[in-house]
Order: structure tokens, then sequence, then C-alpha cells
């Protein structure tokens, strides 16, 4: 129903099925709980166990039926096996031990909820996230929980403006178009601007809630929640990330290639050259920052070819540093040609990315123009750049040739 940013950083391109990480920090559920219940929100009584033996006294201090949730930055935990349910403190402790001995959507489990497994009564789904269109914030509800709201056909919502305090009216829109009345809309309308107001104060891009629960003795509990944050705006979270210690365990996880991005980065205060996420595709991509770069990834992508990467140049970088990354983006195992793609560039001199990469190429012991299978920058000193590629026989293309285009000529190569 919402659209899953798996980003963690994590955006999900549902076109091709890739999953990469740009803008976004995803909260574990343990850490998104316990905002939510700063908020005063109802949670079930549970704790993070790290061993069997854990889940053996957790399950036994609980004295119910409890269940065990793999702790990873992925939705659809429940399909992939990582959400598993016990009677016993044995059985826990069994359930458990297979957890921790599994890789769940390429996420070695470390960490687990335990959790009382609620009586339920009845559910709903809430989704907090922006319309991009419409440029609003938008709530999303549904009384069809699970696994599969998505596919719902009753869905109710309600626009809201991100600003502090937030309207009651905003709940009581969603609790009167999902059919509640009397006791329980006054509830869940209260509930659901809670909800909204923790979206606001934490700059967060999604929080879905699937389900919240009314339990057989009438509370109404936070069974399953999932929390992104916008990068961009951590900055100014920092209480907030002082009471996220797991999530900030796997934030902090990045891979060797986005290291040796950073470190390029970093040594040279000249232009951007940031946020790269390797792919398992063929083809590396050099492109401009902000929305070009999705844009253009977009158009990789429905064109059919496989990328090997996602990154942002921008800002004019330095001969050296569009260097560096061009010999760390080739080296990579899969990849056997180069595209380079922004949009019309005025702050980014086309020859020094021209010479950039290039160099790059050469100092690999390769040929240009075996590797780069389109050039396509034009703007600031595009003729100066225009001559460097014609030297070494690099095709390339002028602004007369849109993204599209020049990305369609790519899949005529291959």
């Amino acid at each position: 129903m919402v659209p899953q940013s798996e980003y963690a950083g994590p955006l999900q391109l549902t076109s091709s099925g890739l999953t990469y990480r740009v803008l976004t920090m995803k909260i574990l559920e343990v850490d998104a709980k316990t905002l939510l219940s700063n908020h005063s929100l109802d949670i079930p009584e549970g704790s993070v166990v790290t061993s069997p033996m854990e889940a053996f006294a957790a399950a036994d201090y609980l004295s119910r039926p409890v269940v065990l949730k793999a702790q990873i930055p992925s939705s659809g935990r429940m399909k992939a096996g990582g959400v598993r349910f016990a009677q016993t403190p044995d059985e826990a402790k069994r359930e458990a031990d297979i957890l921790l001995h599994n890789t769940i959507r390429g996420f070695p489990v470390t960490n687990i909820l335990l959790e009382e497994k609620l009586s339920i009564n009845s559910e709903v789904f809430l989704g907090i996230t922006y319309d991009n269109d419409r440029r609003t914030g938008v709530v999303l509800g549904s009384v069809s929980g699970g696994i599969d709201v998505e596919q719902s056909d009753t869905i109710a919502r309600s626009e809201f403006t991100p600003q502090l305090p937030t309207p009651d009216f905003i709940g009581r829109q969603i609790a009167v178009q999902l059919g509640y009345e009397g006791k329980d809309l006054i509830t869940l309308s209260g509930i659901i601007t809670l909800l909204v107001t923790c979206f606001i104060e934490s700059d967060a891009l999604l929080l879905e809630i699937n389900p919240i629960i009314m339990t057989s003795d009438g509370r109404w509990v936070i069974a399953d929640v999932h929390i992104e944050l916008d990068d961009d705006a951590l900055f100014r979270q920092k209480e907030l990330l002082e009471h996220v210690p797991y999530s900030n365990d796997i934030a902090l996880q990045t891979s060797e290639f986005e290291k040796l991005a950073k470190e390029i980065d970093s040594k040279d205060h000249r232009g951007v050259a940031g946020r790269l996420v390797a792919f398992d595709g063929n083809l590396g991509i050099l492109m401009g920052g902000g929305g070009a770069s999705m844009a253009i990834f977009d158009a990789v992508l429905n064109a059919g070819l496989k990328p090997a990467n996602y990154c942002e140049i921008g800002g004019n970088p330095s001969v050296n540093k569009v260097k560096e990354l061009t010999k760390l983006i080739i080296q990579q195992p899969t990849v056997d040609k180069l595209a380079v793609i922004m949009n019309v560039v005025s702050n980014t001199r086309t020859d020094l990315v021209a010479r950039g990469v290039i160099k790059g190429i050469l100092e690999l012991g390769l040929k240009p123009q075996d590797i780069i299978t389109v050039f396509r920058i034009p703007g600031s000193w595009e003729q100066e750049g225009y001559a460097i590629l014609d030297h070494y026989n690099v095709r390339y293309f002028g602004r007369e040739t849109s993204i599209d285009e020049a990305v369609d000529s790519i899949k005529c190569r291959y």
C-alpha cells in the first residue's frame, strides 16, 4: 500500500526488483516501539534476546505464549521465516536457536525481539508517508491488517500538512472511514494523531503500523511497526538517535565499496562524489546527483539494463576525485561497461569529468572507447570536454539527446 523504501537505505525500485539504500535510515522494530512508547502508545511486553537461553528465560518470565521476531532492517519478515511462535519456554529456546543460525533477506540474525503473543479482537493497518504527487503528508488505513495489506481494496485516506501541533481531525477522518464509532472511534483517533505527531517530530519518511491490535481486553497495542527516517535530517535528531541503539549498529554497517567511496570523497573537498551503493549488475554508472540521478537510474532500469552501482556526483568535483571514483566502479568484478550521464550542468565542468573518467580508465590499463558505452554531460565547458572524448574515440551525446535516448543507445550497443 505504501511504497517500500528498502534502501536501508536504504529505496526499492519495483520495476526491476532491485533494492538499494540511498536516503533513509531504517529504525528496527525494537527501537521503533521504544520511540512510540515514549509517545504514550501501548506496546507488547517483551525484551531483546541474543541466545537460546536468554529466549528461554524471557519466555519463562512472561509465562504465556510468545512471538519471536528477527530484528533486521527489512520488511516481509513473516514470509521470509523471520517471525516464529512458541507456547512454552522450551519451544522459545528452540525457535530462537533456529533464528540465530539464519540469514533473512541477506541479514544475519543477531537480535530477536521476544514478546507476548497478543489475543486479537480486531486489527487495523496504518501507514504514514508523503504523497509526492500531491506534495502533502498522508495517512492510509485499512481494517485488513497482515502481511498482504497492500492488496486490500478498502483503503482509508487523510492528508495532512507536516506541521505541529497535529490537528485532531486527521485521526478522526481515518477512524470514521474505517467504520469505528463511539469509544473505539475516540481512542483510535487519538492514537492516529499521536502517530502523525511522532512521524513529523522524528523527520520520518515512512511510519507503518502493521497492525495495531485491539486485544480481547480492549487495549489498543502496536503489534508491529516500521519507521524510516530522512538521512538528510538526522543532524537534528541527535536525541532520537541516542535512543535507537540497535538501529545505529545496523546503520553503521557499510560495505567495503561504500567505505572506499567515502574515503575518496573525504580526501578532497571539491565537489561531491558520494552515496555509492553496489549491486550485482554489469553496467557501472557515473551520474548527476539529486533528482537527476534518480531519473537516470529509472531510465536504466526501464531499459532493462542491469546497473552495477548507484552514485551521485556534482558540485564540480576535481579530476582526481572523478578518476578515483571511476576506478572504484570499474574494478567491481561484475562491471564491463561504464555510462557517464548527467543533466545539463552549470556548476560542474564537463571537461573535468571527462578528463577524470579517461584518466581512471587509462590507469587501469584499459581503453576508454571499450569501457565507456555512453557519455552525456552537456553544459559548462562542454566543447572542451567533447574534444577530450574525441581524442579517445569515445561516443558522447549533447543536450539535443534526452537522458532516455542516451540510455536507450546503451541497450542497442548491448
